[in-house]
């Protein structure tokens, strides 16, 4: 029987706290033998957005973009590494569009079992817009989202 962990999606969007989120998903694959699937989403429709305001023109946001998908390939890998390091395999994906609604799409079409971001500090100046998808997520996964902050985290991750 498959427990309550049995597959489990990370959000992967290159601060310090996602990459937390992925190391505390690598110690629950540990404990609960979970398959794990980590995304990283190129936000398309923000790009989309500054272009229609007129604050990018589009050949910026083609450059940006393509910027955006350099990194999420070197933090995916990133993520990649530190579960091979611990023996466990990571499927891996590259996704476009809004945040929230790829995140949520991945989750459902791989069939999670949770949802892991990472979190953020009441002080951190995090983008309204990754804020926003937070929500979203946390509103509309099908799934149980688990957001990962704290000392606690931390050391349930020690040695990987």
């Amino acid at each position: 029987m498959k427990g309550p962990f049995g597959k489990l999606l990370v959000l992967i969007n290159g601060s310090e706290a996602s990459v937390s989120a992925a190391k505390y998903a690598v110690a629950l694959a540990r404990a609960y033998h979970s398959e794990l699937v980590a995304v990283y989403v190129v936000d398309t429709a923000s790009l989309r957005q500054l272009v229609l305001s007129r604050i990018f023109v589009p050949d910026e946001s083609a450059e940006y973009e393509e910027r955006l998908e350099e990194s999420g390939v070197r933090l995916l890998n990133y993520a990649k590494d530190i579960a091979k390091n611990a023996g466990f395999p990571m499927e891996t994906k590259m996704l476009k569009g809004a945040i929230a609604g790829e995140v949520i799409k991945a989750a459902d079409d791989c069939k999670a079992d949770c949802i892991l971001l990472g979190g953020w500090d009441r002080g951190s100046s995090l983008r309204d817009v990754l804020m926003d998808s937070y929500r979203e997520i946390m509103r509309s996964a099908s799934c149980p989202v688990l957001v990962v902050r704290g000392p606690k985290a931390e050391e349930a991750c020690r040695g990987l």
